[in-house]
């Protein structure tokens, strides 16, 4: 009896591969895809904010929008203070 040791190989080679395929699926799919989703919905909340709506910014400033520019709000956070931040600075849940 004749073994094919190269053949027993390349059936390993493949099973490996099919294996790791299915674990790129599997961590795309619970992993990456919803991360890309939060991010895409997050992006889209801070692209629908106006001026007069009420935001926290991820470090925690309660204010009210004055001014949208292309990538910054300007906001008052009371007595008189105004902040300019970053668009990506603001929280994407609404905090009324």
């Amino acid at each position: 009896m004749i073994i094919n040791i190269n053949q027993d190989l390349s059936n390993g080679g493949y099973t490996t591969l099919i294996f790791f395929l299915i674990i790129f699926l599997i961590m795309y799919f619970f992993m990456i895809r919803p991360q890309i989703k939060k991010q895409k919905k997050a992006e889209n909340y801070r692209d629908s904010l106006k001026k007069g709506d009420k935001i926290v910014t991820i470090g925690g400033i309660h204010g009210k929008v004055l001014e949208v520019s292309k990538n910054t709000f300007t906001i008052d956070t009371g007595f008189d203070r105004k902040l300019k931040i970053e668009k990506s600075a603001v929280s994407s849940t609404n905090h009324k």
